[in-house]
Parts: C-alpha cells; sequence; structure tokens
C-alpha cells in the first residue's frame, strides 16, 4: 500500500462551520443569551446523549433531511460544550478537532503509515493493538508522574448501554488476551452459563405467574439477575466472535418486532377489534402473517 501523508490531503475552507461557531460564542458573549451564558459542562451533559440517540434513529430510518438536522444537534453539543471550556480557559474547538485529527492519523497507520490492513476485521486488530500501545505509554507517564495508571476499563463509561458496555469490555480484555480461542468455546460458556441461569431460576421462589418472587427472598431474585446478565454477557461475546454488534442487532430486532407489532394493531383495527381480545392463536396468525408479508 502506498504511504499516504496528510499533507497531500486538500483541505478546504469551511465558512459555514465558522459562522457557527461565532453564532455559538455570541449566545456566551456578556450580551448574549440568558439561558446560554450560564450553562455549564454539567448541566448539559445529557443533551448529549439524547442528541446522539435522535441522530442515530434518523440515520436507521434512513432520513436525509431528518438526519442534517439531528448532526447538526449533536454538533450544536460539541461546539457548544467547547465554548464553555474556551470561557474557562479549559480549552478550544481547535484543541478539539487537533486533538480529534491526531488520534485518527495516529490509529490508521494503514492509511497514513505503512501498516497492512486488507480489510474491516483486520483494522479493528490494528485498532486495538495501537489503543494497548498507547496505554502502555500513558501508564508509563503516570507511574513516572507518580499517578496511579488507569486500569485497562477504566475507559469505558458505565453510562453506555448495557450491550455496547459488555461488547467494549470483552473487546478490551481479549486485546490483553482474555479471551477464548474461538467462537465454538464461546457457545460452550453460553451453554453452561443457561445451565446455571435455569439452575437459579429452579431454586428460587415463584409466585403464581412464575415470576421470582423477590419480596419471599431478595437474594434469589439477585441471583436470577446475576445468572441472566452472565448468560448475556456470553452472548455478547458470541457476537464479538463473529464480527457483529450486540447493541445494533438488538436494536435491528426491536425494530422489526415493532414493525411487525404496528401491522398486527393495523390487522385487528381492520376487523374492529383490539389484540388485547383476541385470542392466542389469533394473535400468532396475525404474527405469522406479518412475518410472511416481510419476506
Amino acid at each position: 500500500m502506498a504511504e499516504t501523508c496528510v499533507a497531500d490531503v486538500q483541505v478546504r475552507p469551511h465558512p459555514a462551520f465558522d459562522e457557527f461557531i461565532a453564532t455559538i460564542e455570541a449566545l456566551r458573549a456578556p450580551d448574549g443569551c440568558p439561558w446560554d451564558k450560564v450553562q455549564t459542562h454539567q448541566s448539559i451533559a445529557s443533551n448529549m446523549v439524547e442528541e446522539a440517540y435522535e441522530a442515530v434513529d434518523a440515520i436507521e430510518a434512513d432520513d436525509v433531511p431528518h438526519m442534517v438536522e439531528e448532526l447538526g444537534d449533536v454538533l450544536l453539543q460539541v461546539v457548544l460544550q467547547s465554548q464553555i471550556a474556551a470561557d474557562a480557559g479549559e480549552f478550544t474547538i481547535n484543541d478539539v478537532c487537533r486533538a480529534v485529527n491526531e488520534k485518527i492519523v495516529r490509529r490508521h497507520p494503514h492509511v497514513f503509515g505503512d501498516v497492512q490492513a486488507g480489510d474491516a476485521n483486520e483494522v479493528l486488530d490494528v485498532w486495538d493493538q495501537i489503543k494497548m500501545a498507547e496505554k502502555e505509554a500513558a501508564d508509563a507517564a503516570a507511574d513516572g508522574a507518580g499517578a496511579v495508571p488507569e486500569g485497562l476499563l477504566d475507559g469505558v463509561p458505565r453510562s453506555f448501554p448495557a450491550l455496547m458496555q459488555a461488547q467494549k469490555i470483552s473487546r478490551k480484555a481479549a486485546s490483553a488476551g482474555f479471551d477464548w480461542p474461538d467462537v465454538e468455546a464461546v457457545w460452550a460458556k453460553v451453554d453452561e452459563e443457561v445451565a446455571e441461569l435455569r439452575e437459579a431460576y429452579a431454586a428460587a421462589p415463584k409466585s403464581s405467574n412464575g415470576k421470582v418472587d423477590a419480596e419471599a427472598s431478595p437474594a434469589a431474585k439477585a441471583a436470577v439477575e446475576l445468572e441472566l446478565g452472565d448468560v448475556l454477557f456470553s452472548l455478547v461475546n458470541v457476537a464479538r466472535k463473529m464480527g457483529v454488534n450486540a447493541e445494533e442487532a438488538l436494536r435491528g430486532t426491536c425494530g422489526k418486532f415493532r414493525e411487525r407489532w404496528a401491522f398486527m394493531e393495523g390487522a385487528a383495527a381492520g376487523q374492529g377489534r383490539r389484540i388485547e381480545d383476541m385470542t392466542a392463536d389469533e394473535r400468532e396468525a396475525l404474527w405469522q402473517m406479518a412475518k410472511m408479508l416481510e419476506a
């Protein structure tokens, strides 16, 4: 692969971006917006998550106009947080762009260097090696400064959705050599965890509807939850070994279920009925019809 130099890439002007930054700076100015002026990193932190999810919804719906709007809202959070930092003398939007650009170049030696990566999976392997080297360098710097080095998993935010968190945790652990040899070994682990879940559930006191009776035994419910978590974590490792994103897979299934359910509700309404008033066989017939229409 021919080595690509960052300097060879044409740098184009982005006047709209500069204008947007100036707009946010004006909002935070002494004579700016009363609301924007009092915001802090912490006060608007949750907005970042909300806007990111709305952008993902637009992307998954393939709604291009909505995508433009929602990506703009995500960008607003980045620029506003950066302006808050600039006002406090912490950093600027230029620092943010410079840092991420340096990281992206550093983590793409297969584009800007002489490392070979033939497909997406090989790129992920390259990234894991680079991240591990970065961590070792950071640990050495922290140790030299008398600080406690960051743990391998400390970089995975606890605020992540559980499936995403599990996949990132397992991937980081695997990059340190803590992994199964192949996907079949992970399937064996899944079977083991399922058996332990069944055992925990069988031992737990249950109400008449089959649910674990938490009032009778909080410890039993906690044990069942723990074992169920182990099953889910093992399945996430199956996904990782297969090269599948568990979070995206489950989101896809939720979307598919929503579409089928909407069809069932519409079909029932067409009969002047409600889903909840139908028999189990009637609901199953509508479900199968919804599946057939997807083909």
